[in-house]
């Protein structure tokens, strides 16, 4: 029965995941239309892509925070109320004033969803199955991004832009019955520790205390981690931002086109967040070392999709910017499970909303930065290669401060390898 519920709130959060970047990728596939009508400009625009973030990197923290004191189903209920009702108050937006304070609130809303996905993993899940769990729960991200493009793109061309916000708005409200009905914060029997990941166990305190957050901010390997998933978010929102205007601004496709070629990324992206994370719970198995397996799937990964994204700025043809941007995003999101992992495996579970909390909210002030500079970058240069560099150049340099700041602790032995 618990293994049942466990996969029900998996795919719950999956749905979750589908509907968060459905609502967040509607503004980027309804920008020209957006920006023609309150008549703003690339950097304005940009502006108003970064708003969202304001809200959204500060709240990553706090919903955090509230997911160890009120439990995650209680903020997620209010996390999905509050992001729903102002998507679909961006319909009444009359000007960049307008449209500015919806996006920060609508930020703030969704900002307490990864890192309570976080906080039941790590309730519901043995640490081998963590990984694997946390790709398949933010897959549904991708996968809402994807059907943004022919969704939101079709209603905005067949009703207006304004009444396809209203529509997604509505799918979110139902979801929050759902989750109402059948989500739990905490499994009746905890989950069964297979004995190949009792050794590198998070670190544990005892009865009745708790370790101070600042303990854990100041290690470097937190702040390493933090850096690279802002590298990794670097990517995320600049692609998520600009590429439906980077292909019709450099490739001069038109609305309908872009909403469909806009779903290749996404589509490739949600079959590389699920890998990444069966492939790092099975390195995890097979060597029995949890942040050896964590870290080579996210070098790797990462810096990988660095050199794609970087790559993408230096071709004209539009088979190979859309080739090279689509395995990007499939290694980008190959190492998004590898950050919380991390985590999991490093801080004791009354820290892990927290902490959590805490990369998510240093990553997504990449959400403020990268829209923002790329709509300057753009204006200035008249074109998108700078903006491709510095992405890929960013997300290399998290990948390496992993690689030399993430260390197993040498008080935590090692054991032997076995299949869980």
């Amino acid at each position: 029965m618990e293994t049942r519920s466990r996969w029900t709130l998996i795919w719950l959060l999956f749905v979750g995941g589908a509907i968060s970047y459905l609502d967040r990728a509607a503004l980027s596939i309804t920008a020209p239309l957006v920006a023609q009508e309150l008549h703003l400009d690339p950097a304005q625009l940009g502006i108003v892509f970064s708003s969202f973030f304001v809200g959204y990197a500060l709240f990553c923290f706090v919903g955090g925070y509230a997911a160890d004191r009120f439990g995650p189903k209680r903020v997620l209920t209010v996390s999905m109320l509050v992001w729903s009702l102002f998507c679909g108050l961006t319909a009444t937006t009359v000007g960049l004033a307008s449209l500015l304070a919806v996006r920060v609130v609508f930020g703030m809303g969704e900002g307490p969803f990864c890192a309570n996905i976080n906080k039941l993993v790590s309730n519901w899940f043995p640490r081998a199955q963590q990984a694997s769990a946390i790709g398949i729960a933010n897959s549904g991200q991708s996968l809402g991004a994807a059907l943004a493009g022919p969704i939101v793109g079709f209603l905005a061309v067949s009703v207006g832009w304004r009444v396809s916000f209203v529509i997604i708005a509505s799918v979110g409200l139902l979801w929050v019955i759902s989750w109402l009905l059948m989500a739990k914060d905490n499994p009746e029997v905890a989950p069964d520790e297979p004995a190949t990941a009792s050794a590198e166990a998070p670190r544990e305190t005892t009865p009745g205390t708790v370790t101070p957050l600042r303990e854990y901010l100041l290690q470097p390997a937190i702040l390493a981690t933090a850096f690279a998933f802002f590298g990794y978010a670097y990517i995320l929102y600049f692609f998520l931002s600009w590429f439906p205007s980077y292909l019709t601004m450099a490739h001069h496709l038109s609305i309908q086109k872009m909403a469909v070629v806009s779903v290749i990324p996404w589509a490739v992206g949600a079959t590389g967040l699920i890998a990444g994370g069966v492939v790092c719970d099975y390195l995890f198995r097979r060597t029995g070392r949890a942040i050896f397996a964590r870290k080579v799937v996210l070098i790797t990964s990462l810096g990988a999709g660095a050199a794609c994204i970087a790559a993408t700025g230096t071709v004209t043809e539009l088979t190979s910017a859309v080739a090279l941007m689509a395995t990007g995003v499939f290694f980008m999101y190959a190492s998004y499970n590898t950050y919380f992992a991390i985590v999991l495996d490093t801080v004791e579970k009354d820290r892990v909303g927290a902490i959590g909390g805490f990369i998510h909210f240093i990553a997504n002030l990449a959400g403020i930065v990268a829209p923002a500079l790329t709509g300057f970058l753009v204006q200035w240069s008249g074109n998108f290669k700078s903006a491709f560099l510095l992405t890929g150049l960013i997300a290399a340099l998290g990948a390496i401060l992993v690689a030399v700041c993430v260390r197993t602790p040498k008080r935590q032995p090692r054991f032997e390898p076995g299949i869980a």
